[in-house]
Order: C-alpha cells, then structure tokens, then sequence
C-alpha cells in the first residue's frame, strides 16, 4: 500500500514536472500553440479533411473525416510525399512533413503549394509531388478552378492557369507591371478592403471565365524605408494612399480562359471609388459587383452580364458616417433570390431580394447584430456560415445573447422560426458543411482553451476530435472574471479583470489597463485568448490586469460604431477614462499606479488617453497612429474624412499637437519597416515630445512590420515592457 502511494505520489510529481514554466520566451515559443485544433476543410460531397499540427511532426498527414460515420482515414503518405518533394530539389529548405497547402481542389484529390516563389502541386492518393513551375519569378495565389482541372496563379504582375492534365500553361493578361496589377491587390486593397488576403481573381462556377480586379497604381504617391543592409542602405518603395490622396484606380475584367479575351465590366452612373467585393452568380452569367463612394457613406450593388459586359443597378445602402465591408451576400439555388446583409437599422441583419432588387423580406431583426465568429480579420465582417435551401434554412453567428459571447443560431428565410443552435456560453467558431448538415465548432470561453466537435446541424454533438490542452500550460494560470463598467452615461462597459493569485480584497494592487477601442473591434470577449498568458506573467509581478471596451468597440451595433464620427479621440477617451475612474473607486485598486497600453489602434488610444487626462503613472504605446494624415486613406477617412475638407477635424484629432499635454512615462515601441502604421508616426510624435521637453523611452525593432512574427523580436519586446512596468508601476 505504502508503495502504491509512494508510485502515484512520484507519477504525479513527474507530470507537474513536465507542465512549462511560465516565461517570456516560452509564450512566444510553446505558448503560441497550446491553443491550437486540427485545420478542416469541407469537400463538395460533404466530406472534409483534417490536418492536427497537435501531432509531432512525423505523425501528421491529411485525413478524410466521414461526418455520418465518424471514420477517419489518411488521405496521403506523408513520408513517401517529402520524398518525393526532396527528389525535386528546389531551393529552399525542404519541408520536414507535408503542410496545410495554399489550396484543395473541392474533390479533395490533389493540394496546391508555393514554395520558394514557384509553385508545387501534391497528388494525394500517389502522395507524389509535381514541379508546376520552374521561373526566376515570383509566382503566387494559386487557386484550384472548381472543375479542379486547372489552377489560376499570378506571375509579375500578371494571371497566368496552368492546365493539370496536359502540363501546360496559359498567359491570360499581358500587360502587368510594377504599376499594372492583374489578379493580385494593391496595399490598401489588401490590408482594408480583403482583410489581408492577396486574391484579386475569382474562378466562375463553370471554370471556364475569371474575373479579376486590374489596378492602377501609377498616381498612388510612394512611401519609402530604408534597410540597415547591407554596406549601402537599401531603399524600399511602397504605393500608399493617404487622407485626400489619389487611390488605386481598379476596374474589373472577366477572361476567357479558351481564348484569353478580356472583356471590361461597364458599370451605370458616376464612377465609384472604392470596388469591394466581385462575386460570380451561380449560372456563370452575370457577376455580382460592390462599390463604395470616396466618402464611403453609400454602398451600390450591381449585377453585369458576363457577355456584354454591361452592369444594372440593383441596390444602395447608406449610412451618415460610413458603410462597413462584409461577405455576406448569397446567391440561392432557385436563381430567383439572394440574401444580403444590412446595417441600415443599426444593427448588422440580413434581408432577402429577388434578382431585380426588390426586398423581399427581411430574415433576421432585433435590437442585437449578426457578428462573426472568428477566423477574419474583424473589419471583414461574415456571419452566415451556412444554408440548406431545401429546407429554406439560414445559419449564422450572432450578438443576441450577449455582446462577449458568438453563438449559432439559425433561422428561416422567411423571417420565421428563429432559434439557438449552439449551447455552451462562450465563442462558437462555425464552419459549415457545403450541405448544411453538419459543422465543426471550435469553442471556447475565457476559461477553457479550444476544443474541436463535429456537430450536426441541429445542434446535437456527433464526435469531439480535439479535447482542450489544459495541461500544456503552465502551472497555476489565472484566468480574467467578465464584468461590466459604467461609462460616464451608465452605459455598460463590457470589462475582464485578471487578478493575482492569492489576490487579497483589503491589499491594493497597480492595474495596468489594456486597450484598444476601434469600431466594433472588442477586447472583450468570453474566448479563449493568447493575452492571458501575457497577463499572467504581470500578474505574478503583483499587477491587476484589465481590458475594457468602450461602447464603439463592443460590436453590439453600427449605431455605437457611430459615436465615433465626430471625433474619435473624444468618444473612445470618455469611455475609457470613466472606467478608469470606476476601478480607481475600488478598494484594492492603488489609484496612484495605474498604467496603460495597446497595439496599433491600442497605441493611439494609449496617447490619447495619456494626452487628454492625468490618470495614469506610465503607459506603452506600439505602433501608434498619431496624426490621420499619416495614416492609409480607406481606414483615415471612413472616421475622419478628407482632410482638405475637414482640416478642423484632423488638428484637433492629432496626436502630434498634443505631445505637450502628455501626463506620465512613457514607452514607445514600433518597427522600422512598419509598411502598415508608418514609422512617421512615432518619430513625429518624438520630435513634439522633445520640443515640449517631455521625458520618453523608445525600443525600436530593425525591419519589423505592423506585427512581429520573429521570435527574439516577440521575446525581447515582451521582456521590455515587463522592465518598463516594473520600473515605472
């Protein structure tokens, strides 16, 4: 017995061995993945493939999940396929394993590859490689035609397919350049309109025509970086729009992919400014089209005849301040219907119309939004995720039970029978099969790491294929309470607060306020969320951590999104400032050691609120935007306009000018490659600090973008707010 007790004594002091410590270096390293689930993508005939990087490495191979049955098989041979890859000797390092591919062909036969500029094609069932490609230009964007016999790529500039079969490849466009760009996006198209996705073409349901945005950047002024490499600096030019400069000029062409032909899409009225979104209908005979007005307050809706080329009007959303981008416009199968996505009540609904343009009815209504679950960036908003039209049946994620929370819900299409799918509180990422029979769900809440089920579509669990990992973090994690704070109005400021452990009511503790605070962009959230390993580290230093959402950032409605048009210094600081008051009222809050910071948005918002009150010790400012002029046109003026029409506006909004009134230490970080939120800013900023005789520290990270993705630059900035906390908290 006493051995017994001595073995499961010793067992469980090995298993608590293994568990990490928690540091800097193992957060950006082993921590980044413990949230991790297997990849999925549904095929055509409702089967899918799943890919568990859970596994090590000489484990994992694609598998094919029959959904009715459970049964799991390997689709490829892993080793045979990076054999394979190795026989073709290609430049860069080769793969150790076969990894998730740029693309599947809907039959799930054959995965698409770019790899060091050329592009590679996997066979699965020889789990054989094919050399697609052998150029000294880049190629990239590779996209199975939905036949899956072709694959369309770009190459300088231009659209090019390659023919599987017979091994061959076809020019479409001839005319791409430096300037001149076919089937790939330009910055600001890439960055603010697809959500960070470089794909400017889109296959016809018949895989036999494209159609592709062609952009003119040639009057689009040039942003320039220098490189510390190598001897003689290498100068690098990026096209980038500014507040009230030229944009890209983009129209759209569908090409014939037998002859090559281009025709150009002729669209009705004044010219727009800004192209969203290019659809094909499902009979390959028209295009959908959405454009935006330079003052982004009106949206139009187009439908163009594939043939002629020729577009007809079909409808217009407007909006006092702006008009957000979504995805969710669907074409049903009866080819007398679409479904279409709204704010114009203030809340984000879909609406169905007949092909003219005539509403037909509006599908969901109430004083809550349709929001999406995840997996885009949050400006790009999707929530349908799925549709069974034979039994007139809509799935979509949605705010109706709770701002912090996404949950599935589904709906018919005429408006009736609306009803929760989903069951457990927390975070639904859906994604559904073609069919709408069955669905993945990747849950979590602000507790529980992510898991992985296979439900089917009315919501009863089928199987779990990935449990969560609990025991891959380290020992003794806190995790943030939710809660709610009222802004100066009583308005209810959505709050998570992560306390140290052994945390003591009567004691008084620093906070350190995370913020970020863009429209409908939360912090917020009942989600399972990679700052909370962060949050631990400082919170074992003795500090609270805090995040809350001021009313414009909770996604709860455009209505609030709109609080921000006049000045979104003034709305997003009010907020924000009132919650701060709020905690500094508690207790076990040190109101004399309270700090602030955040990334990007979250860096604006820091220098606002350490220019416009007195309520912090210090704060940290990354990547801050710090005057709107300096900023991408399509984001600067959807809040503030062109400048040479609002220059009232812009003062008041900068930062720049108001670098005398900063209150507290500070600590700026950005990269010197920062192509998104430019280097200009912070150095602009700096130079008023220094004219107003402010004291500053500053980290700068040689050649780093918007978002670090190295490891030492993620470690070392990471270590260098934890000192900056500690010496200024």
């Amino acid at each position: 017995m006493r051995s017994l007790a001595l073995l499961i004594l010793l067992t469980s002091s090995s298993l608590l061995a293994q568990r990490p410590q928690l540091t800097a270096e193992w957060i950006s390293e082993e921590g980044a993945h413990v949230a991790e689930v297997p990849q999925t993508f549904w095929l055509r005939d409702g089967s899918a493939i799943l890919y568990d990087t859970r596994k090590p490495e000489a484990d994992r191979t694609f598998e094919r999940l029959d959904p009715s049955t459970g049964h799991r098989e390997p689709l490829v041979n892993a080793a045979q396929a990076v054999t394979s890859l190795r026989s073709l000797q290609f430049g860069s390092k080769t793969p150790s394993t076969i990894e998730w591919p740029s693309s599947f062909d809907l039959a799930g036969t054959k995965a698409v590859y770019v790899w060091s500029g050329d592009i590679f094609l996997l066979d699965l069932a020889s789990s054989s490689f094919t050399r697609v490609t052998t150029t000294a230009s880049e190629e990239k964007d590779p996209e199975f035609s939905p036949d899956g016999r072709r694959i369309a790529f770009v190459r300088d500039n231009d659209l090019f397919v390659y023919d599987i079969a017979g091994r061959k490849e076809k020019r479409l466009t001839r005319d791409g350049s430096a300037s001149t760009l076919n089937g790939t996006l330009s910055w600001v198209y890439w960055e603010e309109i697809f959500g960070r996705k470089d794909t400017g073409y889109w296959w016809s349901p018949d895989s036999r025509s494209l159609s592709y945005l062609q952009t003119d950047e040639s009057a689009v002024p040039e942003s320039t970086f220098v490189s510390f490499e190598p001897v003689n600096p290498t100068i690098i030019h990026q096209r980038y729009p500014k507040p009230g400069e030229n944009n890209p000029k983009v129209r759209v062409g569908l090409v014939d992919v037998a002859t090559a032909v281009t025709h150009w899409i002729n669209l009705p009225g004044k010219p727009a400014e800004w192209t969203l979104r290019i659809q094909w209908l499902p009979d390959s005979q028209q295009v959908a089209i959405e454009t935006l007005n330079r003052a982004q307050t009106q949206l139009d809706l187009f439908f163009a005849d594939a043939e002629s080329g020729m577009g007809k009007h079909i409808l217009t959303e407007s909006d006092a301040q702006w008009v957000n981008v979504h995805d969710d416009i669907y074409f049903l199968q009866d080819h007398k219907h679409f479904l279409w996505a709204s704010e114009r009540d203030g809340y984000m609904h879909l609406y169905r119309y007949d092909l003219n343009g005539t509403l037909v009815n509006q599908v969901t209504n109430g004083d809550w939004a349709m929001a999406s679950s995840g997996g885009l960036p949050y400006w790009v908003r999707k929530a349908v995720v799925g549709i069974d039209e034979s039994r007139g049946l809509v799935y979509f994620t949605a705010l109706k039970d709770g701002s912090v929370e996404r949950q599935l819900y589904v709906v018919k299409t005429d408006g009736t029978g609306l009803a929760k799918v989903s069951s457990e509180r927390g975070t639904h990422r859906i994604v559904m099969s073609p069919d709408a029979r069955f669905y993945f769900d990747s849950y979590s809440n602000i507790h529980t790491l992510p898991a992985l089920q296979l439900y089917a579509a009315d919501g009863k669990l089928k199987y779990t294929l990935a449990t969560p990992r609990p025991e891959a973090l380290p020992e003794g994690i806190e995790f943030a309470q939710l809660s709610t704070i009222p802004a100066a109005d009583g308005f209810p400021m959505p709050a998570q607060i992560l306390k140290p452990a052994g945390f003591d009511p009567k004691k008084r503790y620093p906070v350190i306020l995370h913020v970020y605070g863009g429209p409908s962009a939360p912090s917020v959230s009942d989600a399972w969320q990679s700052q909370t390993l962060f949050d631990n580290l400082m919170a074992r230093e003795g500090y609270v951590m805090v995040a809350i959402d001021n009313r414009a950032a909770t996604a709860i409605s455009k209505t609030l999104e709109n609080t921000l048009a006049a000045n979104p210094a003034v709305s997003e600081t009010a907020d924000l400032v009132a919650g701060v008051r709020w905690l500094k009222s508690q207790p076990w809050v040190d109101g004399s050691r309270v700090g602030v910071y955040g990334w990007s948005g979250g860096g604006t918002n820091t220098l606002n609120l350490m220019t416009r009150s007195h309520e912090f010790k210090a704060g940290i400012s990354g990547a801050p935007v710090t005057d709107w002029r300096f900023y991408d046109s399509k984001w600067a003026e959807s809040l503030v306009k062109q400048p040479q029409d609002h220059p009232d506006v812009y003062e008041s909004t900068s930062l720049v000018n108001r670098a005398g009134d900063l209150s507290g230490r500070l600590l700026i970080i950005y990269g010197t490659y920062d192509d998104n939120v430019h280097p200009q800013n912070e150095l602009a900023f700096i130079n008023a600090l220094i004219a107003a005789g402010k004291p500053y520290e500053v980290v700068v990270y040689p050649m780093r973008k918007h978002g670090f993705i190295d490891m030492p630059a993620k470690i070392h900035r990471d270590k260098a707010m934890i000192s900056f906390w500690k010496d200024n908290l």
